[in-house]
């Protein structure tokens, strides 16, 4: 490009170029930078400052914690050494139950053998550097497995490590143990601890114990756990040579009064953002929003149960957008009547808006809890209040006790499971309604908020199948929400209602100003959630249509698990409208009866019309007055051969549902296949693998 210049302003600068006076260097300054504005079009002075937000924050509260704490190690052996830790205990957690296992463990090693031990997050460490740990430490892993076989979030990196790189593997100074949460009721059952134990055993790892594994099926995680964890600590009291002391609490937290804070200065509720740990992969999920219900209604027609249908509007939040497909996760709020109770229970009801600071004792950990903070908001937003007491809590509660009687009660329920059981089979025993049962009227002044932090697990959100195709309405989405409610075995009249779905419910009745109990403060922390909003953001889910729109798809479902299906089926009809192509689609689904649950019955009914031979519906009801029931399985194995048909078209099979339902369907699909086709175990195994590998079979389940 040639610039060119009027002689005159070329004069000014002499006949050799050069400029002779002030008024000279000026208007050189000036065409220089007219020039570098014309070639770097603004990009220096046009990107944003990296660094900008920091003129806004408080120097010692960054990050929502306190700014003094060191700059942190990934390298898990290096942190070993620098605190002088024996025992390193690893947690994989999706709901918080490993996690909350692992730190309990880690206090358990301290109190009770005098051994120093810590519980960290897989995502904190560089997963390699395990190979680091020396003989001298000694290292456990508890991992729960979810899904179809997945690790949780936070352990995602080290399980695509271990798998990629498995064969290149040396740990021969690696000595461990390790505990597995799963359910039975998935095929994959326990997958990630089984595969991790045999990539360590192959690489040259020794077990100092036998593999540990819970099965959450009928609730059993909770004694799974203490079983194996008596006979752990006992092996690592033999191992590193320390005799049993009395089990008396000792903090990892300090919990301090700051009054000379301000409201503004608190982390009054605001959900804090998690790490997935995974350093070259985007984030599984988006940033957490205020995001506003726009519709609610019930979906069944019944008065004794509810399912509603949620509406959200994403508005203008463009960091959180979905696919069909995707997961909404709801951040709960936990009930007034819990909250209340328990800061009465605690003498705390007249500070329960105090400022706290916490911090942690001693080195090497970051406190899960956001600090500053207050009692209110502990137990309303961040630690799970609301979920039943396990029965070594309860034994170790004993020691605060305010009363020799409450304490007998307590030791008495921690040391017998029989009467652990007898007792919280007539009693909901989250922990403010023990402390008041167990000394009614009683202040629990020796029992300090550090031991809540300490014990309880931090909340965690739930997610649901979101229930709407991002093709026809991308800023706005659907979630269907079974309320859940359990009666007491020994007492039917007194109901267990789900945390997050009886939240989500009071907000559906508050569009109708319908009062429901329990109550809830529906507007938020400092009334950030005024006007039917929630806190939730966007999880990312494999469970997705085909890519070509062509393809034949079979889906299963029953209950809620619809949900997912409905967005499926809401995307082929739109693009049939259009003039595309779009591939059969047949849903098996499965409902109590036709005239109480039969969900999104009217708007089925539409597709099918709209789709006509490319939508077929299959029903199964199991309570329908004067007929035999029938189950999605009992009808998969009554069209036995029209199925089978479906199966050589290539098509795509999707599950969703309960954990029971899913594995009751794969097995009637399975014996199906074998019969029709006269298949073995080993051709049945092969088409199997061959649909997992293909991205031809998924399942969606929980419970």
């Amino acid at each position: 490009m040639t610039f060119l210049m009027d002689s005159k302003v070329l004069s000014t600068f002499g006949q050799h170029g050069k400029p002779h006076t002030v008024l000279d260097l000026g208007s050189l300054a000036a065409l220089g930078f007219a020039l570098a504005f014309y070639l770097l079009k603004g990009t220096p002075w046009n990107r944003p400052d990296p660094y900008h937000r920091l003129w806004f924050e408080r120097p010692q509260f960054k990050d929502g914690f306190q700014s003094n704490q060191p700059a942190a190690i990934r390298n898990i052996a290096e942190q070993l050494e620098q605190t002088n830790q024996e025992v390193v205990i690893f947690w994989g957690s999706q709901s918080g139950t490993a996690e909350i296992f692992a730190l309990k463990l880690a206090r358990e090693c301290h109190i009770r053998y005098g051994i120093k031990a810590m519980a960290v997050d897989l995502s904190d460490y560089d997963s390699e550097t395990i190979s680091q740990i020396p003989e001298t430490k000694l290292a456990i892993f508890i991992l729960s497995t979810f899904g179809e076989g997945d690790p949780s979030d936070n352990a995602g990196r080290f399980w695509e490590l271990l798998r990629k790189e498995s064969s290149e593997l040396f740990l021969p100074s690696l000595h461990y143990a390790a505990f597995g949460l799963g359910n039975s009721n998935y095929k994959y059952y326990n997958n990630v601890v089984d595969v991790i134990v045999d990539v360590f055993n192959k690489a040259g790892a020794k077990a100092f114990m036998p593999v540990g594994k819970a099965d959450d099926a009928n609730g059993g995680t909770e004694e799974n756990y203490l079983m194996w964890k008596a006979d752990l600590l006992s092996v690592l009291g033999e191992k590193l040579n320390r005799q049993e002391r009395d089990n008396i609490y000792i903090p990892t937290l300090v919990v301090r009064e700051d009054p000379l804070l301000k409201p503004i200065d608190l982390h009054n509720g605001t959900p804090i953002e998690q790490s997935c740990g995974s350093k070259t992969k985007a984030p599984k999920i988006s940033s957490i929003q205020a995001l506003t219900v726009t519709q609610a209604r019930e979906l069944y027609n019944t008065p004794k149960r509810n399912c509603i249908h949620l509406e959200l509007d994403l508005g203008s939040h463009s960091q959180v957008r979905y696919k069909t497909g995707d997961y909404l996760a709801v951040y709960p709020i936990a009930p007034d009547e819990e909250v209340d109770g328990l800061l009465n229970a605690l003498g705390w009801q007249e500070n329960g808006s105090v400022p706290l600071i916490i911090s942690v004792c001693g080195e090497g950990a970051t406190p899960k809890i956001p600090s500053p903070t207050c009692a209110n908001a502990l137990l309303r937003h961040y630690i799970d209040i609301c979920g039943p007491v396990a029965r070594d809590v309860v034994k170790d509660l004993a020691q605060f006790a305010p009363t020799p009687e409450s304490k007998d009660l307590l030791l008495g329920l921690g040391k017998s499971k029989t009467a652990y059981y007898t007792f919280t089979n007539k009693n909901h025993v989250t922990l403010g309604r023990l402390l008041s049962l167990a000394a009614p009227g009683a202040v629990w002044k020796d029992l300090p908020l550090s031991y809540l932090l300490d014990t309880l697990p931090t909340t965690r959100p739930r997610y649901y199948s979101i229930a709407s195709s991002s093709v026809i309405s991308a800023q706005r989405l659907a979630i269907t929400v079974g309320v859940e409610t359990r009666p007491l075995p020994e007492e039917p009249s007194t109901d267990i209602k789900g945390l997050t779905s009886n939240y989500l419910l009071a907000i559906a009745n508050a569009f109708s100003k319908t009062e429901s109990l329990p109550l809830y403060q529906l507007t938020g922390p400092a009334g950030v959630l005024e006007g039917h909003k929630i806190h939730a953001a966007i999880r990312k889910s494999k469970f997705k249509l085909p890519t070509l729109p062509t393809t034949l798809i079979v889906m299963f479902a029953a209950g809620t698990g619809i949900a997912v299906f409905r967005g499926f089926i809401q995307e082929r009809a739109r693009l049939k409208s259009i003039g595309r192509g779009v591939g059969q689609m047949i849903l098996f689904f499965g409902c109590r009866n036709p005239e109480e649950d039969f969900l999104y019955h009217e708007e089925l009914e539409k597709a099918r019309k709209e789709l006509g031979r490319h939508f077929e519906i299959v029903t199964a009801f199991s309570r329908v007055p004067g007929r035999e029931g029938r189950y999605v399985q009992d009808v998969i194995r009554h069209k036995a051969e029209e199925f089978s048909e479906l199966m050589n078209k290539d098509a795509s099979l999707y599950v969703c549902g309960r954990a029971s339902m899913a594995r009751e369907v794969t097995k009637a699909v399975q014996d199906v296949l074998m019969a029709q086709n006269g298949w073995n175990q080993t051709k049945l195994d092969e088409w199997s693998d061959s649909m997992k590998r293909g991205n031809k079979w998924f399942d969606d389940v929980w419970g």
